[in-house]
């Protein structure tokens, strides 16, 4: 039963890894968004041709300025796509490890029975603890990614009609991460490593 559970804390030292990946790009996707709400914001002042006064002697300035932005836009939000597809992975990752913990669950040895997967040894965890930890890291980040994935969607249908209260509300969700609570993730960690606490 030991040597199960170090293999279950192994998982949870890989899924703290993902963890990890996840907040680096947590980062990541938060700079893009601000320079695109930057961007956005700034559209409605560009398409005003009064806003140029002795600019507008040259030319087409108008068109061309709209067409940078536009450009620096696209340019931004394909970057935030591929963020996306990068979280996603830490997603597929966590649901991997919480895969594999069942597996260990069911493939060990001698099968365990109900009463063997909530057995602690100590102040070391149960596999259902592990199992159920694993469950819980992969539902957060799963529910946040769809969140995540939603929010860049509407910054999209934002672009072509700003509004700065749902440009602040988005951002703000956005950082804020309701679905990944960090007092339960350390919670679960706790449990997971208690031994290590004592």
């Amino acid at each position: 039963m030991e040597a199960i559970i170090k293999k279950y804390q192994q998982k949870f030292r890989k899924a703290k890894d993902e963890m990890s990946k996840w907040d680096e790009l947590q980062s990541c996707l938060i700079s893009q968004f601000r320079n695109a709400s930057s961007i956005i914001a700034r559209l409605e002042v560009i398409q005003n041709s009064k806003n140029y006064a002795g600019l507008n002697s040259i030319g087409g300035i108008e068109v061309a300025v709209l067409q940078k932005q536009m450009d620096s836009l696209q340019t931004i939000l394909f970057s935030m796509k591929n963020t996306m597809e990068e979280f996603y992975t830490v997603v597929l990752s966590l649901e991997k490890l919480l895969h594999d913990s069942k597996q260990l669950a069911k493939g060990s040895s001698n099968q365990m029975n109900r009463k063997q997967l909530q057995h602690r040894i100590g102040v070391k965890p149960s596999p259902t603890n592990c199992i159920d930890g694993l469950m819980l890291l992969y539902e957060m980040h799963l529910a946040e990614y769809v969140l995540k994935s939603s929010l860049v969607s509407a910054l999209s249908a934002l672009a072509l009609k700003p509004n700065s209260n749902d440009l602040g509300a988005i951002q703000q969700l956005l950082v804020d991460q309701p679905n990944i609570l960090k007092e339960e993730v350390q919670y679960i960690y706790d449990i997971i490593f208690a031994e290590e606490g004592c």
